[in-house]
């Protein structure tokens, strides 16, 4: 599973990106720092669906617990459980998750530092991307999980198990605003010719989560 990803391209560059396919983007700050590592339980950019066009402010990332579940989820790969049906049914429930890389972790430590090596993928063009999420409001705040699908073989060769679905392009729209039965169509593995692994680098500094922005 996904676990660890970064948003570091600013305002300007989300407005552009996302502006572009679904419609104004009402920023609750007049600017966004870099989350150069993003972690559960912290609280990142996220855009949902408005009716004059899409909202983009913050939330923290892992959908409440449930049942025997007894920490809060971060991706969702079960699409058929009665758990998500209501929030991928519904647009207004369905949200874009903003990135620029994606980490998984090898699955052997490596020999000198003993831990697990950090692969760190991205779309070649170096332009953010979003992952197909889903959110829901709580007392403590907006939550907010995304999807994983097959992996395809670039990401596979590291975590065979899953990856995270990527959108770009139309898909953004797509996700936000259609049924369920065409958006579901979006679940599948991103094009591996459109994204590259970035060169080896230190595991990132734990970025320390910032205050709440998402209003409503």
């Amino acid at each position: 599973m996904c676990n660890l990803y970064r948003m570091t391209s600013n305002a300007d560059a989300i407005r552009q990106l996302f502006g572009a396919h679904v419609g104004s983007v009402e920023l609750a700050a007049t600017n966004l720092p870099a989350f150069d590592a993003i972690y559960p339980d912290y609280e990142a950019p996220v855009i949902i669906a408005r009716p004059a066009g899409a909202a983009l402010g913050m939330m923290r990332w892992g959908w409440p617990p449930f049942g025997e579940v007894k920490r809060p989820i971060t991706n969702v790969r079960n699409l058929q459980s009665p758990m998500w049906r209501s929030a991928l049914g519904d647009p207004r429930r369905r949200c874009l998750v903003p990135v620029t890389a994606f980490c998984e972790y090898g699955a052997q430590p490596d020999p000198e530092t003993k831990r697990k090596r950090q692969h760190w993928f991205a779309l070649r063009s170096g332009d953010p991307f979003a992952f197909a999420g889903i959110w829901r409001p709580t007392e403590e705040g907006a939550r907010y999980a995304f999807l994983t699908c097959e992996p395809n073989a670039m990401v596979g060769a590291v975590h065979p198990k899953a990856m995270p679905v990527m959108l770009t392009g139309d898909a953004l729209q797509i996700w936000l605003r259609a049924d369920w039965e065409e958006a579901r169509g979006l679940v599948q593995p991103f094009d591996e010719a459109l994204m590259h692994e970035l060169a080896p680098e230190a595991s990132p500094d734990a970025a320390m989560p910032q205050p709440g922005l998402f209003v409503g």
